[in-house]
């Protein structure tokens, strides 16, 4: 009788075990974020045209468990498209994008690589995530005419066959991969202009850019941040990234944080609150700032190896690190 008990016991104990890991959320196995646009360019030796072009502005191919995603478009027409190509990356294979907020320097290479793949591959940057708030009209100044760039961007684009997907509040796109759709605003970090103006329903207040969104990976290995601006701020994105997701370290850091003209008393600040969430890699481009990579790098006691300044072609890739590229290695 004893022995029929143990063994219904036992049993009972890996049909719970089981259930718990089937209940466990998923995450990502696979991943690699290549950057194709940002103001440091690079060589790639061994292709057949490996020169890439920089530019004031940002974009990067996600690569996660078979998906392939373009997270912003950069702030030329051409850019994007010609860096691509000179890196060997085929986007008439990438069927949806990512735009992190409004601003041209990520959005003016939209449609013109949207009519690039298009005839080819209809599908190919078909749907695009975007965060609520990013279709407000917007002015200069208080007493400036208004514009509604985006919405403009928005009837051409669907004219075209392409659909939008306006997120309001976080979502998960695919298994272990997060949107963070508008952020909450917890700490004061202004890491915007503070010039312009949105229009709401209350009438003209400060732009803040509130659509402002990041792509967050939850990994074995801790949450890979892949940010446009980082206008919501980058504390507030990790600390909201580790809400939604999981209170999981930040194994990586990757994209602008609008840090480039910070103060130093704020870069301390920014640096002890990305040591308290476990910092382990970090490519700063577009807005970062060089400097910012610098004393970030100091502060959260990373070596070059796992803290560089973001260059075209530079990627990371989850379970080998950081491939700086050549100029920044």
């Amino acid at each position: 009788m004893r022995r029929f008990i143990f063994v219904g016991l036992f049993l009972a104990v890996g049909i719970a075990l089981r259930g718990a890991e089937s209940a466990a959320p998923p995450q990502v196995k696979s991943l690699k974020i290549t950057i194709l646009s940002t103001m440091l360019a690079d060589i790639t030796p061994g292709l057949p045209d490996g020169k890439t072009i920089g530019e004031w502005g940002f974009a990067a191919l996600v690569e996660v468990d078979g998906h392939r995603l373009l997270f912003d478009t950069g702030a030329h027409t051409d850019v994007v498209l010609r860096n691509a190509q000179s890196l060997n990356i085929d986007l008439t294979t990438v069927p949806e994008v990512v735009l992190s907020h409004s601003h041209w320097d990520h959005t003016i290479g939209f449609l013109p690589l949207r009519r690039s793949v298009a005839a080819k591959a209809p599908r190919a940057l078909a749907r695009t995530y975007v965060g609520a708030g990013i279709f407000a009209a917007r002015a200069e100044s208080k007493n400036s005419p208004t514009e509604n760039v985006m919405s403009d961007i928005k009837a051409e684009y669907e004219a075209g066959g392409g659909s939008f997907v306006v997120c309001d509040q976080s979502v998960q796109i695919f298994p272990g991969v997060w949107l963070t759709g508008p952020v909450p605003r917890q700490f004061p970090e202004r890491n915007w202009s503070g010039a312009g103006v949105i229009v709401t329903p209350a009438g003209r207040v400060e732009d803040n850019i509130p659509e402002d969104m990041s792509l967050v990976f939850d990994t074995a290995s801790g949450l890979v941040i892949l940010t446009g601006c980082g206008h919501a701020g980058v504390i507030n994105i990790s600390d909201y990234a580790r809400a939604i997701v999981r209170p999981a370290r930040v194994h990586a850091l990757i994209g602008g944080i609008h840090l480039f003209n910070a103060s130093d008393e704020n870069l301390k600040w920014t640096g002890d609150k990305l040591r308290e969430f476990g910092l382990e890699n970090l490519i700063g481009a577009h807005c970062t700032g060089v400097e910012t990579v610098y004393r970030l790098r100091h502060d959260l006691g990373l070596d070059r190896t796992h803290a560089v300044v973001g260059a075209v072609g530079a990627s990371f890739e989850l379970g080998r690190g950081i491939a700086p590229g050549n100029i920044a290695r």
